[in-house]
């Protein structure tokens, strides 16, 4: 499957639902299942084992809103299983579930030229027009970036931003798909820690060098 990554969102068929359906859940497990074929919602891309890509299979979750407990499901689905894909919402598509000062958030990740999705309660609240929310709940941003420089640019506007809204979590992605908790990133880039933990699709490395966030190209052409 092209462009497999953590947080991918993907939509399964008929067969594919009709399979996960017909395996044993208790009732809490099947009723949020249940839930979700009945209304084509998505499931998430987890991280994959080593030999996900010869094996056919892909690693996906679920978790579920309040209804069902904020229970967390992992189901493993044929590739054939797959409808199509999609994205978490961009922080954009979220904010009439923000403070009105959301959008200032919103222009100053424009102005580091960055795009930010939502994930965690808030971007599955919106997916699903369930209720995930808490008053505590973080906002959960997924950022992609191009390199060592913008990463930095973005957990340093995260860390110095202040608003009215819920506490800023998540994770800075990199070209390749690998990724870091940007308060992680800052703590590391910022001498307070020897290593990062970088999560990549099928693994999770600790780093203490930064040739894994170079460009693809860059890593191809290094020694």
């Amino acid at each position: 499957m092209q462009g497999l990554r953590r947080h991918r969102l993907v939509r399964l068929n008929a067969a594919g639902w009709s399979a996960i359906l017909q395996r044993a859940w208790d009732a809490q497990a099947r009723a949020a299942l249940e839930h979700w074929a009945l209304h084509g919602l998505p499931l998430v891309v987890t991280r994959q084992p080593p030999d996900y890509a010869a094996s056919g299979t892909l690693a996906l979750g679920l978790p579920a809103a309040s209804a069902w407990g904020k229970l967390r499901i992992a189901v493993q689905v044929p590739q054939t299983a797959v409808l199509g894909s999609d994205e978490f919402p961009q922080l954009g598509d979220v904010l009439d579930l923000l403070p009105a000062d959301a959008l200032g958030l919103l222009q100053a990740l424009d102005a580091c030229g960055v795009t930010a999705r939502v994930f965690g309660s808030y971007g599955w609240q919106s997916i699903s027009g369930l209720p995930y929310l808490r008053a505590e709940s973080d906002l959960d941003l997924c950022i992609g970036v191009q390199d060592i420089a913008q990463a930095d640019a973005v957990a340093a506007l995260l860390q110095a931003h202040a608003w009215a809204g819920p506490r800023l979590d998540g994770e800075l992605m990199f070209g390749d798909g690998a990724s870091v908790a940007w308060r992680e990133w800052a703590a590391w880039r910022g001498g307070r820690a020897r290593a990062v933990m970088v999560k990549h699709l099928d693994r999770i490395a600790l780093e203490q060098g930064t040739d894994w966030c170079m460009p693809p190209a860059l890593q191809e052409a290094a020694p």
